[in-house]
């Protein structure tokens, strides 16, 4: 079944709503060896052709710096890996504070957040969409 999610046009939207959606169906595509990023612009629909690339490496980025498969939740039950993502997009939980892992792997990851909350604030201006934390 695949769900579609886009940003609407004058509604406020969270990071979290997009977040959860995104790494659920990232999950998906990876354990039934689907192709990846045509997932996830399937999902995002129009909200914009640039976030499934930059979704694919927060999501690569964070599953390397576990050192495991990312655990996602169901229906309104977030998975604690989908809690911690979460913390770090948002910024309430740095990521050496929050995965034991390499400083390369920290730094890479790190780049990746402050590249995803750009993307998804651009994505959301872009159609007048205001984002709240």
């Amino acid at each position: 079944m695949t769900q579609h999610f886009s940003l609407p046009h004058g509604d406020m939207i969270s990071r979290q709503d997009i977040l959860v959606d995104v790494a659920r169906c990232w999950r998906q595509a990876r354990d039934s060896g689907s192709p990846v990023q045509p997932s996830l612009f399937d999902l995002l629909a129009r909200s914009g052709d640039m976030l499934p690339p930059v979704f694919d490496s927060l999501l690569t980025l964070y599953e390397a710096a576990l050192g495991r498969p990312v655990a996602t939740g169901e229906a309104a039950m977030l998975s604690e890996d989908e809690a911690c993502l979460l913390g770090l997009v948002e910024g309430s939980c740095p990521v050496q504070a929050c995965i034991d892992c390499a400083e390369g792997a920290a730094s890479a990851l790190q780049c990746a957040i402050c590249s995803t909350r750009i993307m998804i604030d651009l994505a959301a201006e872009a159609r007048g969409v205001p984002i709240h934390t």
